[in-house]
Formats: structure tokens, sequence, C-alpha cells
């Protein structure tokens, strides 16, 4: 079933396999070096399509890393080296024929604070879609609709679309920036502590939205908060020192590790 080998731990244990037809990104043998410092060694997991994955690990273990790794984000920085392979799709996303654009939109990404832009709550989402050109504006006011309900904010801005959305709580902001990166369709939203940065009302709207999103598309989730880890994903991947310690069903991750590193790390017994 496998295209290549199935990846296993440094303490030798399985790390969990999907078929490739159940995939939406792949990543081969993955390694990535800030010049002479490493950051990501060998590593090698597959994240299932329409599922929410979660990173989980301490600081400096990779999980940004790999993370930004996933649309490109490294090829801004002369220093980064990097071996192995990451398929969306099946398609390498470092072939030639790849435009870095194009793959940006395909991988959208949602940063820890909210970063809407100085304009309109219906421009903010607009942005995107008007770049791409070509599209009518009774066709831009439904999509813009779409978006904001399928971030759970139309209901709360409907009536105020031409506002700031610096107007908005800080919340609802992070809600609108999910809004503008869905507008574009993307097949894979990438979360870097979305809700860190929240209330504990907003953080429970983000994580429910989270879960709602994953029947249009393939969520990967980048966090410190193991509870919210446990609360909202599907699948969990434990980073140490930038490899990969543990891959596999959430409820089982947390509830029975195989290993005893991933064990105390959950529990608190490894900062």
């Amino acid at each position: 079933m496998s295209v290549f080998p199935s990846p296993r731990s440094a303490a030798g244990s399985p790390i969990i396999d999907f078929d490739p037809a159940a995939c939406c990104l792949e990543i081969e043998g993955l390694s990535l070096a800030y010049g002479e410092t490493p950051a990501l060694r060998e590593l090698s997991l597959r994240v299932p399509r329409q599922r929410v994955t979660a990173f989980i690990g301490p600081s400096g273990c990779g999980k940004s890393t790999l993370r930004r790794a996933l649309n490109r984000l490294h090829d801004l920085n002369d220093e980064v080296r990097l071996a192995g392979r990451i398929r969306l799709e099946g398609q390498d996303i470092h072939a030639p024929e790849v435009e870095v654009a194009e793959l940006r939109r395909r991988v959208g990404m949602v940063f820890q604070a909210p970063n809407p832009f100085p304009m309109s709550i219906y421009d903010n989402v607009a942005f995107g879609l008007r770049l791409q050109g070509g599209i009518r504006k009774r066709q831009l006011d439904d999509i813009v609709e779409w978006a904001l309900q399928s971030a759970a904010l139309w209901d709360e801005v409907k009536d105020r679309l031409r506002s700031s959305a610096w107007a908005l709580s800080g919340g609802q902001q992070q809600r609108l920036v999910i809004a503008r990166t869905l507008a574009v369709r993307p097949e894979v939203l990438l979360l870097d502590e979305p809700a860190s940065a929240l209330d504990p009302i907003s953080t429970l709207k983000i994580e429910e939205l989270i879960r709602n999103l994953k029947s249009q598309l393939t969520l990967v989730l980048v966090t410190h908060n193991m509870q919210q880890a446990a609360r909202v994903s599907d699948y969990t991947a434990f980073l140490q020192e930038g490899e990969l310690v543990e891959y596999g069903p959430t409820d089982r991750l947390f509830t029975n590790p195989r290993l005893v590193r991933t064990e105390n790390y959950i529990t608190g017994r490894m900062a």
C-alpha cells in the first residue's frame, strides 16, 4: 500500500500510515536546516484529507518549521537548506511547474495574531478574489457572504460590512481572517496557534469553527495547547528536537501513547 517505507520513530514504534488515496499531504524524508542548524530530521508522515491534524511539541521542536514548509514560506530565506519531498494531492510542491502563488492559495495560512487589513470587513474578505480577477460584483457578494457564513461570522457583521475590520473584537478579527482565507477556496488550512491570543469564549468559537470546517477542507493545527489539540483534532503528531516521535489518532495518543517520551510530554513531566 505504501509508496515508501512506513516511518518509524527513534524508538522503533510504528507511526500511523494512511492509504495514499485518502491523503491530502504526504511528507517523505523531510530534513530542513537554517544554515548549519538542523530544524527537521528525516520526517515522514501523511495527513488525511478532511480531517484535523495537530502538531504538538515543546518550543523549538520543529512544528512551526514544518507548518511553514507546507506552503513554501522558507523560499524567502536564503539560509534554509531542505531535502526530502512534500506532496499536495500527489504533486511535489517543489516541482518546477508549481507556481508558489497558486500553492499558497491552495494551502492557506492563519497566523497566531489576527491580521486584518486596514479596510472594510467586506474588502478584507474580497481581497484575494479581486487579485485573481474576473469575478463579477454579484458573484463577489455571494462568495463574501459564503465565506463569512463558513467562518461563523456572517450574523455578527452582515449589517456593517462596510465598517472597518479593525473595529471588530480580537476573536471576530481572527474569524474574519479565516473567512478571507476561505474565500479563495483553499484545499488545506494551516492554523498557527489561532486562539492563543483570544479570551476563552472566543477560543471556544474558533474551536467549534475548526471542527465544522473539516467537512470542507483539510486542517493542520500547530499548538502548544494540548487540551485544545485533544478537543478539536482527529490525529496528533508529537515532535521533539526536529523528529517525529509519535503520530496517531488523537484519543489514542493522549490516553494510551506508545512511547514514554510522548507520555512524559503530555503529562507535563517534560518541558
